[in-house]
């Protein structure tokens, strides 16, 4: 019996011992900070700290899905972390900087934001001295740290943070493989030469910058209010030079050195990421600035040009276009003066149209405002006033009334104004479609200059124009389109139908933005 009790009381003494003692891992995390956007704790890359010894301490962040926080610049909006850290104790010292890792890039509503997502490890290090007392003893750490983070909203967090560490020789702590992963992240000095040209023009210089190894490139000043951060930065590649094309804003001189995070992906898809300070200089021999930026221009206007005429076969335009298609069937018959001018006017409307919107837009975006293509379509009442106006389309092909434009008989008639108006319409209904394919030249058109941007929207309707344009040119193509006859009727009648499942879509659109009563009023409409 002596020896069971015997047995229980080690068993008893040994699991009071192992209690008692707090493991590596529990030594170098503090307690959560948890809310409904992030967990926060303070971490160390060791469970034990002496004098002379560095320590890395570092704030961590466990975003829900959606959330993010900031890196040192934080982009056009929000603001950076801060970790302000002191021991006491066995030992003193204080917190240097966060080494940031490489952010990522979000671009939201016009805005870019250098940012970080999921599971953040922001770091410092802290160099212990000894203590003025008691230099045997546990080490403390006390830490206020503050963030912000932002979803469809922005909410400011802060906490106040301690944990205790034992005194004696460092090793590494369960949480040191995350301060591994923020040390990888980071980015490492350039080895290339940097300039930054009167033009903007970011050029670096050496070895391993050809077409054969660069993918993509972009770049992050580390600081706010030096260049336009959510224009594009067109890359061009020659021989080893590479040069990235950014947007001064008004008001920074050309002769101040450009510092950031240059981003080289290669062609496999890895990413790496360099601390850059560009001097103020010329382009290098081999390296025309001019040719990089009218390179990049060539290339909006030709993305335009394809994007614009491959919106002939989107179901937001073909409505409009069949309609002018029935119009052009009915000049089959007719002179070939009569069919150039019906399809030069269509081409002029058209173009004016595509214009008009991108000289608006770009000087919105010169006065400041956020705005981006289709903005309009932002908007209820935009929506369910175009919803009205294609019903009203639908109406007059199933036959329900006729409307003439222009002078002559009766009958659906197109004239000069009808051809005209014709093509303002395929303009109108075309903006939603044009993100998916031109997303490239239309931000290309919105960071550019005022006379590039005009040419990159021009070029758009060229290319929406160009079926009508080919029929102006070659007026023979007429000829071979079938002639007016009872078909016409049946063919009026049935396209209809996408005109009526555009109205669909188009409430279901504002029904998105502003509730289900926006219905009962379109309807009502």
């Amino acid at each position: 019996m002596s020896n069971v009790r015997l047995w229980w009381l080690t068993l008893c003494v040994a699991l009071g011992t192992v209690m008692g003692v707090p493991g590596r891992g529990q030594a170098a995390e503090s307690a959560g900070v948890t809310t409904a956007h992030d967990t926060a704790t303070l971490i160390t890359d060791s469970d034990s700290i002496a004098p002379g010894a560095r320590l890395g301490v570092a704030l961590r962040l466990a975003l829900r899905p959606g959330w993010h926080t900031y890196w040192l610049n934080p982009g056009d909006a929000g603001e950076a972390p801060t970790l302000d850290v002191s021991l006491g104790g066995g030992a003193k010292g204080t917190g240097g900087t966060i080494e940031w890792p490489t952010p990522r890039r979000i671009l939201e509503s016009g805005l870019m934001a250098y940012a970080y997502v999921d599971d953040v490890v922001l770091p410092l290090h802290v160099d212990a001295t000894a203590a003025d007392g008691a230099p045997d003893g546990d080490v403390t750490i006390k830490a206020h740290a503050a963030w912000l983070v932002c979803a469809d909203v922005c909410v400011p967090e802060k906490a106040d943070f301690a944990l205790t560490l034992r005194h004696g020789a460092p090793g590494p702590s369960a949480q040191a493989p995350l301060f591994a992963r923020a040390e990888a992240a980071r980015p490492v000095a350039s080895p290339f030469e940097a300039v930054i040209t009167p033009d903007a023009h970011l050029i670096l210089s050496g070895h391993g910058l050809g077409a054969d190894v660069v993918r993509d490139a972009w770049f992050m000043p580390d600081q706010p209010g030096q260049i336009d951060q959510a224009a594009p930065q067109p890359l061009r590649l020659s021989g080893d030079h590479l040069s990235l094309g950014l947007r001064r804003l008004d008001g920074v001189k050309p002769d101040m050195p450009q510092a950031g995070v240059l981003v080289i992906r290669d062609r496999a898809g890895e990413e790496r990421a360099l601390t850059v300070t560009a001097r103020p200089g010329a382009a290098p021999a081999g390296m025309d600035a001019d040719a990089t930026r009218h390179q990049g221009l060539w290339r909006a206007v030709l993305l335009a040009f394809v994007g614009g005429a491959i919106l002939n076969l989107m179901p937001c335009v073909f409505p409009v276009l069949a309609m002018k298609a029935l119009a052009l069937a009915r000049l089959g018959g007719a002179g070939q003066a009569a069919q150039r001018r019906s399809a030069l006017l269509y081409a002029t409307g058209v173009i004016v149209s595509f214009a008009i919107l991108g000289g608006g837009l770009m000087a919105l975006r010169v006065a400041g405002d956020a705005v981006g293509w289709g903005f309009q379509f932002q908007s209820p009442a935009f929506v369910t006033g175009i919803a009205w106006l294609l019903f009203v389309m639908a109406l007059n092909l199933s036959g329900m009334f006729e409307i003439t434009i222009g002078a002559g008989g009766g009958g659906v008639r197109s004239g000069a104004l009808g051809d005209l108006m014709t093509g303002v319409l395929a303009v109108i209904v075309a903006s939603p479609c044009t993100a998916p394919f031109m997303g490239v030249a239309i931000a290309a058109a919105l960071g550019s200059s005022a006379v590039s941007g005009l040419l990159i929207f021009v070029a758009m309707g060229v290319g929406l124009a160009a079926p009508s344009l080919a029929l102006a040119v070659a007026p023979a193509l007429a000829s071979r389109m079938p002639r007016p006859g009872a078909w016409m009727d049946i063919l009026r009648q049935a396209l209809a139908f996408p005109l009526l499942g555009t109205c669909v879509w188009l409430l279901w659109v504002a029904s998105l933005q502003a509730g289900p009563g926006v219905v009962v009023v379109a309807l009502g409409g």
